[in-house]
């Protein structure tokens, strides 16, 4: 039995040599040498050898029991050279530099086209008999026949002949042929294989049915029903026969084995908003595979299931592992699908090839293309965005068990605990979620569809607030150097990032029960956001914002160790009584009652007044005024700050004298007023 698939060894030399760009120059030179080297491996060569002409043998009509693989595959690429000579010469003639030879370039051109049509019937002929030997299959035979109606149907269409009402039985029945094999695919390549030729046979169908002026045109199917039934039985021999064939064969492979199965894609994970999604190369199919297989490992081994960090953040790592293959796959898949997108783009756009010579669908397939590589990206950021995720969940289950750890023993914070080293990997997790959201939000399925890109949008504000929380607690976790003002000024950032993502949320309706009820907010199911997380993290930043304020009052920034007295260091006054001190008015009676309240002898009041006028300095040109209800003299700022701070000394600004001479006092005066009140003192 001879395997041969025509298509198949077409699409891949005509996808790796240039045709993916329209390049026919590139592509004929490439089909040169294959057959060269085909014929010299199957001792076809021909030619002058001494005196004697050695002439090419006819592969038609050699023995069957000699035909292999290589001689079908020879016939195959010499049809393939000539067509591409056709296309290249074709294209060269509608250039405007070559005008005035045109004719003579489309005259070459149509030989060369008679030449692949030559090639290909001979195909076709090698194919049926060794279809009627049984050693060729029905669907090699199928796929034979396509290759030579499509070859047909375009040397019909092309100038200067353009015989539409010739050409749309050949398109009709090669259209037809490949919906048959398209239906009958054993796996997902060979229908993607078909489909592919199929989409670059439906544009040329169209282009007849316009020509001719046929009523609904832009309905292919229809046209294609039609007419096929009309002319296939008389340009196709024994088609029943070998259409019938193939089906048994098909069945008899059997659909439901394990290789087919193998072979096939879910189409249950290829949906987007209740469609599927178009896959239409045999390349995307073989990397979307890969894709699936990597994920059906991945939730077999339990890394996909529900992805919650355990006890020391084990099972959070298991499952990050798990992700490695499936991310591999993906990227695989997402440079395969980009470069089939720019290639049917630049295909589209190109305005030096024609119509009927482009290989594309048109922009069908163009758009198309695009989608898929858009989904494709979107699939890779989520899995990616899963992945992080996860990793945070395992850091930071590792940062609670040694937390919980040092609480027992120290009993400090759990921020004083936890590696310095934390919370900075854990920033840098939450830098790359926050960029593959925000990459999530510019895609353009993501961007058509309002609630998703608003459920994006709360996942970026949640995503934040995490952040400015983590970044706080940088600030914190290292006892030598604690900056508590930008710790709070973080939190207030991340206070509002949460309101913001609270209020998006709200307006989607996916707050109520906790989990999303819009069907737009039910494809973030790899980012989870119900309103306990919400509560949860509201409830951290007000809790530690407390405990920042709590910690910078009582000790003005100084860190423990300078507390301890032990060490000889100084301690740091708070930063409250360098601003209330001089600022605040205090009622001297209300500060007596106070001090009777606590339990505490009250002051003298003629002690209080020497008190502040040793603190005044000699000298001042300020007098204290006796208050009128209590028989406590009101003090300056300095002698409050004195009398608060009880048995502190605190030596007062000292005030500048006034000096003999008016002219003199008054420029003191002045330059006083501008550098200040100890300006001039001797």
């Amino acid at each position: 039995m001879v395997e041969f698939r025509a298509l198949q060894v077409a699409n891949e030399q005509q996808s790796a040599y240039g045709l993916r760009y329209d390049d026919f120059a590139r592509y004929r030179k490439h089909c040169a040498n294959r057959t060269h080297r085909l014929r010299s491996s199957l001792k076809m060569t021909h030619g002058s050898k001494g005196k004697e002409f050695r002439k090419l043998p006819s592969l038609t009509e050699m023995d069957l029991e000699k035909v292999k693989e290589g001689h079908l595959q020879l016939l195959l690429l010499e049809s393939e050279r000539a067509w591409a000579y056709a296309q290249e010469l074709t294209s060269l003639s509608l250039l405007p530099t070559n005008s005035a030879h045109s004719a003579s370039l489309l005259h070459h051109a149509t030989g060369r086209f008679r030449r692949a049509i030559n090639w290909a019937t001979q195909l076709l002929s090698l194919s049926q008999r060794l279809y009627t030997s049984h050693k060729l299959t029905a669907e090699s035979l199928l796929e034979c026949t396509a290759y030579l109606f499509l070859l047909n149907g375009r040397f019909l269409l092309s100038p200067p002949r353009e015989d539409f009402e010739s050409a749309l039985p050949q398109l009709c029945i090669t259209r037809m042929i490949l919906d048959i094999l398209a239906l009958h695919a054993g796996n997902s390549r060979d229908q993607a294989l078909a489909v592919l030729w199929s989409d670059q046979v439906g544009p040329m169908v169209r282009w007849c049915a316009h020509q001719m002026g046929r009523e609904k045109a832009y309905d292919v199917d229809s046209i294609v029903r039609e007419v096929s039934e009309q002319n296939v039985r008389n340009l196709v021999d024994n088609w029943d026969e070998v259409v019938e064939t193939f089906k048994k064969e098909v069945e008899h492979q059997g659909l439901g084995s394990n290789v087919n199965k193998l072979g096939k894609l879910d189409e249950s994970k290829l949906m987007w908003e209740g469609e599927p999604v178009p896959v239409r190369s045999p390349e995307l199919v073989d990397v979307l595979l890969r894709v699936q297989n990597a994920e059906a490992k991945m939730t077999s081994s339990g890394g996909g299931k529900d992805g919650k960090a355990t006890k020391g953040g084990q099972g959070g790592k298991r499952a990050v592992a798990a992700y490695d293959s499936v991310l591999a796959a993906l990227s695989d898949a997402e440079e395969v699908a980009r470069k089939l997108s720019e290639s049917e783009a630049q295909k589209a756009s190109s305005s030096s090839i024609p119509t009927f010579l482009k290989s594309s669908g048109g922009g069908g397939q163009v758009r198309d293309m695009h989608f898929v590589h858009t989904y494709i990206v979107y699939q890779l950021l989520s899995k990616r965005i899963q992945r992080d995720l996860l990793l945070v969940d395992a850091l930071v289950g590792e940062a609670n068990a040694a937390g919980a750890a040092g609480l027992k023993a120290n009993k400090a914070s759990i921020s004083t605990a936890a590696d310095p080293r934390l919370y900075p990997a854990i920033v840098k997790l939450l830098d790359s979620i926050l960029q593959s959201l925000s990459q999530l939000r510019t895609l353009s399925i993501v961007d058509d569809n309002p609630d998703l890109s608003a459920a994006v949008d709360a996942r970026i504000g949640f995503s934040k607030a995490k952040r400015c929380v983590t970044l706080a607690r940088c600030y914190i976790v290292i006892p030598e150097d604690k900056k508590y003002a930008e710790a709070l000024t973080l939190l207030q950032h991340a206070t509002i990032h949460l309101r913001e993502a609270r209020l998006v949320l709200e307006t989607l309706g996916s707050l109520d029960d906790g989990a999303s009820t819009n069907d737009g907010v039910d494809e973030i199911g790899f980012y989870p956001l119900p309103r306990e997380d919400l509560d949860i993290l509201d409830q951290t930043i007000n809790k530690e914002g407390s405990e920042y304020k709590r910690t910078w009052l009582e000790k003005g920034g100084a860190v423990i160790g300078e507390q301890d007295e032990g060490k000889g260091k100084k301690h740091k006054k708070p930063v409250f009584f360098n601003i209330a001190l001089n600022y605040v008015d205090v009622d001297m009676a209300l500060m007596e009652k106070l001090r009777e309240r606590a339990g505490m002898a009250p002051k003298d009041s003629a002690h209080a007044a020497s008190t502040a006028t040793s603190i005044l300095g000699q000298g001042s040109s300020k007098a204290i005024v006796a208050a009128p209800k209590a028989s406590v003299p009101a003090l300056g700022p300095r002698a409050k700050a004195a009398v608060m701070e009880g048995g502190m000394s605190r030596s007062g600004t000292p005030e500048p004298r006034e000096l003999d001479g008016g002219k003199t006092a008054g420029a003191t005066s002045r330059l006083g007023s501008l550098l200040g009140g100890w300006w001039g003192n001797s």
